[in-house]
């Protein structure tokens, strides 16, 4: 059982964790037993029948308060009770995409996003959101009972975010799965049903959608993500912007949070087009949106596209976006809502229709029922921090690890004499977790150094900076560690001190003197064996260091959170099943700092591996295993109708003497290049498992979507399936890259017959 439960809420509030923010204040309300003295109480009564009936009960004021109170204290949250109905508080901003993050007491923190994309499985992305909705709603259910409605006390989470990762210099590209909108979007399908559950009346946590739309950098730099319109195509809105989003409200999530920026001009907030037109028009999205943190005042304040409280309101709600979170504004925006009704800018009827999707998921979370109908209210707080939940730490941490150079000297052959560990981020465990991670219980966090002192009789450590962002360097530490040792682990990397939420880089370089750590390792022992570690959401400069013999090998972990050390161990001791790497790269790695576009150039042309022109220094999808993989007898559709499926499999042979997982990848590309299409679009994948010497049989499907182009240039806008050839790619790797991993890649051609017109979506 966790500190959490040892203790009462009230005295772990009392309790500071250093590298999260304050613990909020927190506002108490006292529920009465549960009785039926109103239709909407009536349990057997349809569920749009009982919001019907509630909504119709409220007072315009009421109303007003219930869209306004989305934020946090002291003046944003939580959703006021209503005590004449016996209604308590309800606080909607949570957040947890890999973890109850920042909910007060102890929770189990995985890897960051970023890294949980890297490990290709969608599998692994189910079970990290099962267990942190069992996490989060056996907390939530203390929080009732000891009267809590801070934030981060609610079951409405602000996940999954799946921005798509367009730029390396972007300060969130941490939280998001990676730079392809499919990937991205298979994510976040496999996250909502996890989150949600499977129960057929109940919804165990409610998940949001992050951010809608458009939002990918720039932070801070060369101007504020609070006044940035990005001026955005048709057509890579429409293919690379929005499919994550179609994929992810279809899957059932409950809600979208609008991002900061605006899209061509207009705050997203505000954008009726992106919240109204699209969102619930073309998908048929029934959910509810909210803004997010601060937005609705930029309306005002920054973007100026209002200029005062009433009509602010009235655009963001006549554009779809249903709740203000607010943060600074006393009262909120929204609070001029009964104003605005009189003026005639906005109608009752649909302010009351805005508020009833709030109550609706209210209620399929159970809050209006009797407790006892409800199995996520009775979910055991032993779940919280449980021995299963910290070995699906350590397994998803090992899973995110991305292998990207070993001349054979991984995995170790057993424990080695001395070892020399420098650098900042080798025992820096606040740098190790990244945005909205959980408070994690520090007895089980490991760091790098901990994990390598697994594997060494001794060690040599010296950070040689003070911090990660390494203006102090004590060079003469750094050559001291590494001097008489048989291996050297250089650990660098960013963490929340060079990218994080409102920070971007300026380049791809390491921060400060960090490069000098290794520069100096290698010249004070230049014939010790290097392994060169690195713990960064983004792509970092090693251009210099990739193909240089005395750096043996490059591991990169990404953000793995509290089992960080753990992983490393097995991963470089491959001592337990799962520990040979797989991860691969969800993003490509620049060569060159002239090989990205402006942030600001919201065009994708020579973004992400869809678009990329020129060589990079790692693809998307690379990543080596400590075996090799061979796959023959592809078998697949020959012809395809327009609009309907291609189905085919693969066999997959594992070639060493060791068991391991392999990310299998299907490409598709199409043949005729006057086609507005990608050079190559990823079309399906999985991680799967294969014994030593073995072979498996692999089944994959491309979505017929996935053969459709956006046209924007007929007498009909919309996607299109056309006739023609195209080619089909299965293998572990992208193809058509340089750099290669020693799997081969097969490749085939198939036929679409027909042209088929899909509509927009």
């Amino acid at each position: 059982m966790s500190l959490f439960f040892h203790t009462t809420v009230l005295s772990l509030l009392m309790t500071c964790v250093p590298y999260h923010h304050t613990l909020p204040a927190f506002r108490s309300w006292s529920s009465t037993p549960f009785k039926v003295d109103y239709p909407f109480q009536n349990i057997s009564l349809p569920w749009e029948d009982r919001v019907d009936d509630l909504v119709s009960r409220l007072t315009l004021e009421e109303v007003q308060a219930q869209l306004s109170m989305g934020g946090g204290p002291p003046h944003g949250g939580p959703a006021p009770a209503i005590p004449r109905f016996g209604i308590g508080p309800y606080q909607w901003w949570s957040n947890c995409g890999r973890g109850d993050a920042g909910a007060p007491g102890n929770a189990t923190a995985f890897p960051q996003g970023i890294g949980l994309g890297a490990s290709f499985s969608p599998d692994l992305r189910y079970r990290i959101a099962v267990a942190a909705a069992k996490e989060v709603r056996a907390k939530h259910n203390i929080f009732v009972k000891e009267g809590l409605y801070g934030i981060h006390t609610g079951l409405s989470c602000f996940s999954p975010d799946i921005d798509l990762f367009r730029d390396p210099r972007w300060g969130r590209n941490q939280e998001t799965p990676g730079e392809d909108p499919y990937m991205n979007g298979v994510q976040s399908q496999h996250f909502v049903r996890g989150i949600q559950g499977d129960h057929p009346r109940y919804v165990r946590v409610s998940a949001g959608c992050k951010h809608f739309a458009v939002y990918a950098g720039p932070e801070s730099f060369p101007v504020s993500r609070m006044s940035f319109s990005a001026e955005v195509s048709m057509r890579d809105l429409r293919m690379s912007f929005l499919p994550q989003f179609r994929m992810c409200t279809g899957a059932g999530s409950y809600s979208v949070m609008s991002s900061y920026n605006a899209v061509n001009g207009v705050p997203v907030c505000a954008n009726k087009f992106l919240l109204t037109d699209i969102l619930r028009n073309q998908w048929n999205f029934t959910g509810y949106v909210l803004a997010d943190a601060g937005a609705i005042e930029n309306v005002i304040n920054t973007y100026k596209y209002r200029n005062n409280s009433v009509d602010t309101v009235a655009a963001c709600l006549n554009a779809g976006c249903n709740i203000e979170v607010s943060i600074r504004a006393h009262p909120p925006v929204y609070f001029s809502m009964v104003e605005a009704v009189k003026q005639g800018k906005l109608n009752e009827t649909f302010v009351r229709q805005s508020l009833k999707p709030l109550f609706y998921t209210r209620m399929r979370l159970g809050e209006f029922d009797p407790a006892e109908m409800n199995p996520y209210a009775n979910i055991d707080p032993d779940v919280v921090d449980s021995p299963e939940h910290q070995a699906l730490a350590v397994e998803a941490a090992m899973k995110t690890f991305v292998l990207l150079k070993n001349d054979g000297i991984l995995p170790l052959k057993g424990q080695v004499q001395t070892v020399g560990v420098v650098g900042p981020m080798a025992n820096n465990a606040t740098q190790l977790f990244g945005n909205y991670a959980a408070r994690t219980d520090l007895t089980l966090v490991s760091t790098p150094l901990d994990g390598l002192t697994k594997v060494a009789m001794s060690v040599n450590f010296a950070s040689g900076c003070d911090d990660n962002v390494c203006n102090s360097y004590n060079s003469s530490a750094v050559k001291g560690a590494v001097t008489g040792t048989n291996i050297n682990f250089v650990v660098l990397g960013t963490g929340q001190a060079v990218e994080t939420e409102g920070h971007d880089r300026k380049d791809m370089e390491f921060s400060g003197q960090q490069k000098q750590v290794l520069l100096d390792t290698l010249s004070a022992a230049p014939n010790t064996p290097l392994v060169l570690l690195l713990y960064s959401a983004s792509p970092v400069n090693i251009t210099i260091f990739a193909d240089d013999p005395r750096v043996r090998a490059i591991v990169q972990g990404f953000l793995p959170a509290q089992a960080a050390g753990t992983a490393l161990t097995h991963l470089l001791l491959n001592d337990l099943p799962g520990a040979v790497p797989a991860g691969r790269l969800p993003y490509t790695w620049p060569a060159l700092a002239s090989q990205i576009p402006p942030m600001v150039n919201y065009s994708m042309a020579g973004r992400t591996y869809r678009y990329f022109q020129e060589d990079p220094l790692y693809s998307f999808g690379y990543g080596l295993s400590y075996v090799t993989f061979t796959y023959k007898a592809m078998y697949y559709e020959n012809v395809v109708q327009a609009g309907h499926n291609l189905t085919g499999f693969v066999y997959v042979n594992n070639n060493g003497d060791m068991d391991a997982d392999e990310a299998v990848q299907v490409y598709i590309s199409w043949t005729d290049k006057t086609l507005p299409a990608p050079k190559l679009q990823l079309a399906w994948f999985d991680r799967v498992t294969i014994k030593s010497r073995e072979a498996i049989q692999v089944n994959f499907t491309v979505d017929a979507r996935q053969m459709a182009l956006w046209f924007d240039d007929g007498s009909e806008d919309g996607w299109e399936v056309r006739a023609g050839d195209m080619m089909l790619y299965v293998g572990g790797q992208q193809p058509n890259q340089n750099r290669q991993v020693p799997s081969n890649v097969i490749a085939g051609r198939f036929t679409i017959q027909g042209s088929m017109y899909m509509g927009k979506y």
